[in-house]
């Protein structure tokens, strides 16, 4: 059979249409959506300066008094991803096109998958990558300053549960407990071109003429990195009622500079499947195993990420 454009161009619509079918189901509550905030690039890189400090809100008399950004050097730099799917010739000859319908459909799983991934790499990565202060995302002292303009000598806060470092150091699973009712995040997920689908359904081209195959893309080009370190608190300690509630009470008394609380209520906790059964204890069970009221009672949303295991 000769394979006219017609042909092709079934294919390729039939390809971009599953693709952008089962994107847009799956977009319909993506649990990246959930961690991260989401933020439209249009360089090559973003630098977030405003993470040091917004300044609080005040009575207006006279002037107003103009808080200037605290300097932070903290930039991501768009990179490039791919995935591409090579359609067989003597496929399109013979009419054997069904497979593909599938394939294309598990393309648009593969761009979910993919910010899951990442975003859960964010989290176990947070031990020793670092954020906007300088200090690793989780990390035991990050600056905080006695006064409202970020001077005066700082002290140091932890959204650590447990020991970080030396030899008595927890080994155990990590476990997050995350603030994830406002606009802003913990997490970025910083975009600069959503995915798209391309392809190569020239017969002339060289591709199609050593390989003989035509060829079906994924292209998506942005980062991820760390917003508010306030807004999640780390533990590689054991999940028990104990570790969790100490997690609650560091991040509701989390201060600004100049000593102000920030008002910040944790609302989910993040496990890997390993720690789901002691998450489910601490959160959905009414009563504990004596018979007295479980405190942590739907204190926060469960999320069980496969992700991070």
């Amino acid at each position: 059979m000769i394979i006219k454009d017609t042909t092709l161009q079934a294919l390729r619509t039939m390809v971009r249409g599953e693709f952008a079918a089962q994107l847009a189901a799956l977009e319909a509550n993506p649990l990246y959506k959930t961690l991260a905030t989401v933020i439209t690039s249009n360089t090559a890189s973003n630098t977030y300066g405003w993470l040091g400090q917004f300044p609080k809100l005040r009575e207006w008399v006279g002037d107003r008094v103009i808080n200037d950004i605290k300097e932070a050097s903290y930039a991501i730099a768009n990179r490039l991803y791919e995935a591409t799917l090579g359609v067989k010739r003597v496929d399109i000859e013979d009419d054997n096109l069904g497979i593909y319908r599938p394939l294309a459909r598990a393309m648009a799983d593969e761009v979910l998958a993919f910010f899951n991934r990442n975003i859960a790499a964010l989290l176990t990565g947070g031990f020793s990558t670092l954020c906007f202060d300088g200090q690793n995302f989780f990390d035991v002292d990050h600056p905080v300053y006695p006064n409202a303009d970020g001077t005066g000598s700082a002290g140091s806060v932890s959204n650590y549960v447990g020991t970080l470092a030396g030899e008595n150091a927890d080994t155990g699973r990590p476990w997050f407990l995350l603030s994830l009712s406002g606009v802003l995040k913990p997490f970025i997920l910083q975009q600069r071109t959503p995915p798209e689908m391309d392809e190569i359904t020239d017969t002339k081209n060289d591709s199609v003429f050593i390989k003989d195959q035509y060829l079906y893309g994924i292209r998506y080009r942005g980062n991820f990195g760390y917003g508010f370190w306030q807004q999640a608190v780390a533990s590689k300690a054991a999940l028990t009622a104990a570790n969790y509630e100490a997690a609650r009470l560091r991040m509701l008394t989390f201060k600004r500079d100049g000593g102000d609380p920030l008002g910040i209520v944790p609302t989910h906790l993040v496990v890997d499947p390993t720690n789901e059964a002691a998450a489910r204890k601490l959160l959905e069970m009414q009563f504990n195993t004596d018979g007295a009221s479980n405190p942590n009672y739907h204190t926060a949303e469960l999320i069980v990420s496969p992700w991070l295991a």
